[in-house]
């Protein structure tokens, strides 16, 4: 798949209020056939908290196998809270697995157990050097609407497989080389490593991760695929986003691949179609679900669109992350 530019990284041209929202937008900063947009806002207090990357690459989580296929257990055996956002893979175990829900990880946790869905179907047994009985890594997330729609709304892991297969094929199609991982086929983290997939986003890498560059009031992105809006995600400080933002951008970059067209022609849309889904969405009468002690979820729906509200009940009930997707 040939990649280059196909416009200039720059700012529109007045950073415009999302409605009544304390929100700016800006953009369209557009490579290919993915255009993203940076939400501008207040900073708040929610980087005190760990990624679930971080925690484990320093040792301050475990993931536990439990052999049950939609459930593990998760420990915080630091000093520091930690943020598990839905769609963190988490890699190793009798099969990769992704977590369902937004979780607020208190230090100290002792075990909790966490939902959810495997994404990798059939392994059951110890893959090369990795550990069976826990999860070294998180460093991959789900990246189609689809998938994560079947984790967070249809919750069901046939349709979780399902999709699986679906993104690979629809990546290998795109690619004209095979998204399997010799070693795991059927692995959605381990299709995301496959070098042809690396190769095939280098160019989103490069043209796109230095958009927040510098601009401290960045809490958050919006994405377009061929000009039609896919997700905003929104994060309750500017420095949880920075921690984020390199994930989000590949698994983005990863979804936008996988629908690539040569030549197609598209419109890049603007900032009003961000506020639009924001302000549908948020129109929506509240469904309220306590988690844990300290993870409240807000979910509100409508018709064309759907948002996913995470709070910290520890901090007064403050916002940590808010994700919206269009149907």
């Amino acid at each position: 798949m040939k990649v280059s530019s196909i416009g200039v990284l720059a700012f529109a041209a007045a950073a415009r209020l999302c409605g009544a929202s304390p929100y700016q937008i800006t953009g369209p900063f557009t490579h290919e056939n993915l255009t993203v947009f940076l939400i501008h806002g207040p900073d708040g207090t929610a980087r005190t908290l760990l990624t679930l990357e971080e925690a484990i690459a320093q040792h301050k989580v475990i993931v536990y196998e439990t052999r049950d296929v939609n459930e593990l257990s998760i420990e915080n055996v630091s000093g520091q809270d930690v943020f598990i956002q839905s769609g963190d893979i988490v890699k190793g175990g009798a099969q990769d697995r992704t977590l369902k829900d937004d979780l607020i990880l208190p230090s100290k946790s002792g075990k909790v157990s966490i939902s959810a869905f495997c994404v990798e179907h059939g392994r059951w047994t110890q893959r090369g050097n990795e550990s069976v009985r826990t999860f070294d890594s998180s460093t991959q997330a789900l990246a189609t609407k689809e998938l994560k729609m079947a984790v967070k709304m249809k919750q069901d892991q046939s349709e979780v497989w399902r999709q699986v297969a679906e993104a690979q094929a629809r990546l290998s199609t795109a690619m004209n080389l095979s998204a399997h991982a010799a070693p795991s086929p059927t692995s959605f983290a381990m299709t995301m490593e496959v070098p042809a997939v690396r190769r095939s986003i280098d160019g989103y890498i490069q043209e796109l991760a230095g958009t927040p560059n510098r601009q401290s009031d960045v809490i958050g992105y919006a994405f377009a695929i061929h000009g039609k809006l896919n997700s905003v995600d929104i994060y309750g400080s500017h420095e949880l986003f920075a921690a984020l933002w390199m994930k989000l951008l590949r698994a983005s970059a990863v979804e936008a691949v996988s629908q690539y067209q040569a030549g197609k022609r598209f419109t890049h849309g603007t900032a009003s179609d961000v506020r639009s889904v924001l302000a549908d969405a948020d129109s929506a009468k509240p469904a309220i679900r306590d988690l844990t002690a300290r993870t409240r979820v807000v979910t509100k729906e409508t018709g064309q669109n759907v948002m996913f509200e995470t709070r910290d009940r520890g901090q007064k009930d403050a916002w940590i992350h808010k994700n919206y997707m269009t149907k």
